[in-house]
């Protein structure tokens, strides 16, 4: 197995999935289909890979057919050390030419093929995808040596390679999507670690997107939590920096997004809380099924996300996947104008409610589902169900419970859907003996509609800290208090459920 460099930054996961697919002991050919949105390192991986493994990398570029194919063409000469670069006369014959190159006479061991940004291939030569079909189906009667790797940032289009009647379809044995890094691997990539406090703030603003430190700011890191405010009017908000536009870039550069417009205000819409089909529909003046399009697209395209509702069936709501899009919707847009005329510390100023509510207010939720998805799981007292939020309607009050953080697991063979964990999270709030209370009714409720409760505990999730009153109710009951340092690894959570 090829080792990871340790110039790659975590990625243990997608490294050893990788190395496998390319060392997997099958005398026939293999496909694999690497994706993810732009600036998460795919590129980055998976050049580290081609120089472990002696294999070819061919990264493509937006231009017409011929152009594409002599690229690639000279490209393989290179390869193959040829004095003379080869003259194709279609990707057929170029097909033809690399697989060959894999056949058991030429190669004992497996050739790795890695075709960067295929999305640009495919949109000028539409017939590629079968005619790799071809030659993946030939070779998987004779034998073949071929570890072939399609790659591209165009999540639209590269999700439909496996879809449908897709050429492709049923044919890949690897589907791996580079992700960004999770809250805590970011704080460590960006060296801040240490401070849970500023370490949220930056996540909520960027997220775990690894190019943005180096590529687009040069290491120009925050020295510190004093530090943030002149670091995001030097950076994200200054009309002088690469992070400047980038949210409008990544909106453009998917395939399918031609009106830019209806997109952003889709978008706005959500950033601004309404995140439900009705009340993104009533924001931007259409009728819900006038918005099924662009919410699709820009589901596939993996900056909305839809989730569902755990405990009301049917009912769902909207979030932006890409914190930075969220930032510019919420913060930047609105005043867009100061903003490219140099205002930024004026405009800073006056968007600390707004960045609170609508950026890291709904960004903190999202953190404390992954916590408990990942280093707070052994806090469960039963196994991990299905994670979300969801709304609890009091009848007798006549109100709804937003619970935060929610783990239920779905009844079967004859069991009842149980509740294992129920919790609120809050942003800029010391939170108090009240919120457990509301989390308490709504466990009370929920067993009477017949949910098992009976090893639900509750969960209060803060970044402001919680109340003298809410620590000692926490030490006589099932409560755990998470705070910045228990989600950053600094402090175990008050106390362990049991």
């Amino acid at each position: 197995m090829p080792h990871k460099p340790a110039n790659v930054f975590d990625r243990g996961g997608e490294w050893e999935a990788l190395s496998a697919f390319v060392r997997r002991p099958l005398p026939h050919a293999m496909l694999g289909i690497v994706s993810g949105r732009r600036r998460m390192g795919k590129t980055y991986l998976l050049r580290a890979l081609v120089e472990q493994c002696g294999g070819f990398y061919f990264g493509a570029t937006a231009g017409t057919e011929a152009e594409s194919l002599r690229q690639f063409s000279s490209a393989l000469a290179e390869y193959v050390g040829s004095p003379a670069p080869f003259a194709f006369a279609t990707w057929d014959d170029a097909i033809s030419y690399l697989f060959g190159l894999a056949a058991p006479g030429r190669r004992d061991d497996p050739l790795l093929v890695v075709v960067d940004e295929f999305p640009y291939l495919a949109k000028v030569s539409p017939e590629l995808p079968s005619l790799i079909q071809r030659e993946i189906d030939r070779h998987q009667v004779e034998e073949s040596r071929m570890r072939m790797l399609l790659c591209g940032s165009a999540m639209s289009v590269m999700g439909g390679l496996l879809a449908g009647a897709a050429p492709l379809r049923g044919r890949a044995q690897l589907e791996l999507v580079v992700r960004p890094f999770g809250y805590r691997a970011a704080a460590d990539f960006w060296g801040v670690g240490g401070e849970p406090a500023l370490a949220a703030r930056l996540h909520a603003v960027l997220g775990g997107t690894p190019a943005y430190r180096r590529q687009f700011l040069a290491d120009d890191v925050p020295a510190g939590p004093d530090d943030f405010d002149d670091w995001i009017c030097r950076t994200v908000l200054s009309p002088f920096s690469p992070l400047f536009r980038e949210a409008r870039y990544l909106l453009a550069e998917e395939a399918d997004i031609r009106d830019t417009a209806l997109y952003h205000s889709v978008l706005a819409a959500v950033a601004q809380g309404n995140t439900t089909r009705g009340g993104i529909a009533g924001y931007i003046g259409r009728k819900s099924v006038d918005i099924s399009h662009p919410l699709n697209v820009l589901e596939d395209s993996h900056l909305l996300r839809r989730e569902a509702d755990v405990f009301r069936t049917g009912k769902s709501q909207y979030r932006i996947t890409e914190p930075l899009i969220n930032f510019y919707e919420a913060v930047m847009r609105p005043a867009w104008a100061q903003l490219e005329s140099g205002q930024a510390t004026e405009v800073w100023a006056q968007s600390a409610e707004r960045f609170a509510a609508q950026v890291a207010g709904p960004h903190f939720e999202t953190v404390c589902q992954e916590y408990v998805l990942g280093p707070g799981r052994s806090l469960l007292s039963t196994s991990l169900g299905q994670i979300g939020s969801g709304v609890v309607t009091d009848p007798k009050a006549r109100r709804q419970i937003q619970v935060d953080v929610a783990v239920v697991e779905p009844g079967s063979g004859g069991a009842r859907p149980s509740v294992s964990l129920l919790g609120e999270a809050k942003w800029g709030t010391v939170m108090g003996v009240n919120h457990l209370e509301r989390l308490g009714r709504a466990r009370q409720i929920l067993a009477e509609r017949g949910m098992d409760t009976t090893r639900c505990g509750l969960a209060c999730f803060s970044a402001a800290g919680f109340s003298d009153a809410l620590r000692a109710e926490a030490e006589r009951g099932d409560v755990l208090l998470i705070g910045l340092d228990e989600l950053y690894g600094h402090a175990m959570p008050m106390p362990v459920l049991s």
